[in-house]
């Protein structure tokens, strides 16, 4: 396969699935891979390092989410987006999605254009990367967008994909509220459809690991960062 296309990896259990998504993404010129379950998955990420992978949420043996969790484990994929699909609805099974590593997701039956808009719009972020955001340092906790990491009190950790954007964006200026608006377009794409409470569950697990006092909650308005 020619290797200046970008690869990615569809994993369904569901054959039809696999052919007709495989299908709709040859059209567009991507080097496609599938894998019907969650292991054979991880071995073929691992080998091929796709810019992205679709991941079916229910599937035997090891799901969607516990696949995702083993994926962004490894440093080489930490850059791959990884986007869900899924037959349910329900906040739980989004929630659960967002929280394991994942950067978004779709729901079945899956529609050909919007399907193939989606991937294109989550792809772009990869080769447009946000120059404007770059490193930042406040009081005890530092970012370094070159080197991905994030530095608190002298100790460096790494932070899944959506979270250190979203960190740099805030961190980017000092005291400026970003609009929920404002943070779906720099984050995520601003064509690309998210559920309401991704913003929320993000912000959250930022708490979590530098602590409640950088991140305000704007009521109604949005998020800021303070030291």
């Amino acid at each position: 396969m020619s290797e200046n296309k970008q690869k990615i990896l569809l994993v369904d259990d569901e054959s039809d699935i696999l052919e007709f998504l495989s299908y709709n993404l040859k059209k567009e010129g991507y080097d496609v891979y599938t894998a019907t379950n969650g292991k054979v998955a991880i071995e073929i990420a691992t080998r091929e390092v796709p810019e992205l992978i679709v991941l079916d949420v229910m599937m035997p043996e090891m799901d969607g989410i516990e696949t995702c969790v083993q994926l962004k484990e490894k440093i080489e994929l930490r850059e791959t987006i990884i986007i869900f699909l899924t037959a349910r609805n329900e906040d739980y099974s989004q929630i659960a999605g967002l929280e394991s590593g994942a950067d978004d997701y779709i729901t079945k039956p899956v529609k050909p254009r919007v399907f193939i808009s989606k991937i294109k719009a989550l792809l772009r972020r990869i080769e447009a990367k946000e120059e404007n955001i770059g490193n930042s340092s406040y009081g005890n906790l530092s970012i370094n967008r070159e080197r991905f990491l994030v530095t608190k009190e002298g100790i460096e950790f790494n932070l899944p994909k959506k979270e250190f954007e979203l960190l740099a964006l805030l961190m980017s200026k000092e005291g400026k509220v970003f609009t929920r608006e404002e943070i779906l377009n720099r984050v995520w794409g601003g064509d690309v459809i998210v559920g309401d409470r991704t913003i929320d569950v993000h912000i959250r697990k930022l708490r979590e690991k530098i602590g409640s006092t950088f991140i305000t909650t704007i009521k109604g308005v949005g998020y800021k960062f303070e030291s």
